[in-house]
């Protein structure tokens, strides 16, 4: 009897470290799916209390933490349901098809029910802060989002636009929970900003993928390399022309300084540009992030700006 025991605890341990190997790759899989590398986009919610130099009411830093959270949860939900939903596109493309759900390491109905709960759990951050304003702007990133990834990404220039929404609403979100009023000036380079990262990266991904682009997003069919470039550089401009605009409305104190930083913002622009030029399949994400010479320009206008604060 005891060497019948002994027999089967071999089999047993291996038992164990299948399903424990099996638990891991699940759980890379869905850290993999969240995009952990996308989540500094929800920092956006700080960009109006750092504008205004204040963070409106009290306990404003833990109301604009809160927003930050609740779209963070809402992002991670709409990036498992855009990963099922282009599952068989991104089969065919040379860097999405290693994500999860494509390479079929994350069940499709596993993905559904965690963005499920991510969606509850971005909606309940809204509910418990008391903000219903910060509700909406959640529940309109969620919704608009969802619409995209079934219906509005194959309409061209429609889905830049919705692309670019989701930036806003997270400034938007951050300026309601801490009751902090951004300038008109100031939101319009916000969706300038967003508008030309949209740009860009339809741009990379059709000067990488070329005629094959539009079998990866049909959308893609009707735009043009030349077309895209132009627009992304009149995009830059009037978020230079805007930007000096929001400068110029500040008090006589800070006027200067952030006219000042209007200077590191075009050589980010013009370094992000020839970044873009390149034929890469480099996430645009990565380019304004792990870029030398463009995190100088960036530190640099944040230095000016900061001191112009």
């Amino acid at each position: 009897m005891t060497l019948q025991a002994g027999a089967t605890r071999p089999g047993r341990d291996a038992a164990g470290r299948t399903r424990a190997s099996g638990l891991a790759r699940w759980l890379t899989a869905v850290v993999r799916t969240s995009r952990p590398r996308q989540w500094p986009k929800n920092l956006l919610v700080f960009a109006a209390p750092l504008a205004g130099a204040s963070l409106g009411r009290d306990d404003g830093l833990g109301y604009a933490l809160a927003a930050a959270a609740a779209f963070g949860c809402a992002s991670v939900a709409v990036y498992f349901v855009n990963d099922v939903a282009d599952a068989d596109r991104d089969r065919g493309h040379p860097r999405k098809r290693h994500r999860p759900v494509a390479a079929g390491t994350l069940p499709k109905s596993h993905a559904l029910a965690i963005a499920a709960l991510g969606g509850a759990a971005a909606l309940a951050v809204g509910v418990l802060s008391e903000v219903p304003l910060l509700i909406s702007a959640v529940t309109g990133y969620l919704g608009l989002s969802f619409l995209y990834s079934v219906l509005l990404k194959h309409i061209p220039v429609i889905e830049l636009v919705f692309v670019a929404s989701g930036f806003l609403l997270r400034v938007l979100g951050g300026a309601v929970a801490t009751h902090v009023r951004p300038s008109v000036w100031f939101l319009v380079v916000c969706c300038l900003g967003a508008l030309g990262v949209a740009t860009a990266k339809r741009y990379t991904e059709l000067s990488v993928l070329g005629a094959e682009a539009a079998r990866h997003r049909p959308a893609m069919r009707w735009y043009r390399p030349r077309l895209l470039r132009l627009a992304q550089y009149a995009i830059g401009a009037a978020m230079i022309v805007t930007y000096l605009l929001w400068a110029s409305g500040e008090n006589a104190a800070a006027r200067n300084w952030h006219e000042a930083s209007a200077i590191p913002l075009a050589a980010a622009l013009v370094r992000f540009g020839a970044l873009t030029a390149r034929r890469t399949a480099r996430p645009v994400e990565d380019m304004i992030t792990r870029d030398g010479p463009m995190l100088a320009c960036e530190l640099s206008w944040l230095a000016l700006f900061v001191t112009g604060l």
